[in-house]
């Protein structure tokens, strides 16, 4: 029993020591094109869902309404981000991307994958393939264990 509990502190370790350097690391790359990790992840949020309502983009980002607030006012500052008032609603706020934005991502695109290519040097297809089957389904039970259902489980990417 002792090694099973080792092995899944290990686990948990490694799942959190990857992401927190992953996390490190990027900022860096992204950081001579001005931008943070954190701005990045926003901007491709909206890129897949230009026009969200503020408010619904907090939510999808599962991230506080202030936190948000606060990205969103130093993209819009950059130029790369527009706030319109809803048609029907004035007091929501939909943010898009600008054209300044969508230069900035293609120009993103290249350095993600460069980035990419060289943290997963000398690891197979293969390993690769099955250690995102694996998170994956880790995500979905993480979604059911959190009071989630199966339609979210099942959606989850």
């Amino acid at each position: 029993m002792p090694d099973e509990r080792k092995w899944n502190l290990r686990l948990g370790y490694l799942i959190h020591d990857v992401s927190r350097l992953r996390r490190v690391c990027f900022d860096r790359e992204l950081a001579p094109l001005g931008i943070t990790r954190s701005q990045w992840w926003v901007l491709a949020f909206i890129s897949r869902n230009n026009g969200l309502p503020q408010t619904q983009l907090a939510n999808e980002l599962e991230v506080g309404k202030v936190a948000l607030g606060s990205l969103v006012d130093k993209l819009q500052a950059a130029g790369l981000v527009d706030r319109v008032p809803d048609k029907e609603d004035r007091r929501v706020k939909r943010v898009f991307l600008t054209d300044k934005a969508a230069k900035l991502m293609h120009e993103i695109t290249p350095v993600s994958k460069a980035f990419n290519d060289r943290i997963l040097t000398d690891i197979p297809q293969e390993d690769l393939d099955t250690t995102a089957r694996t998170l994956f389904k880790m995500k979905q039970n993480l979604i059911l264990y959190a009071g989630g259902n199966t339609e979210d489980a099942e959606a989850a990417e």
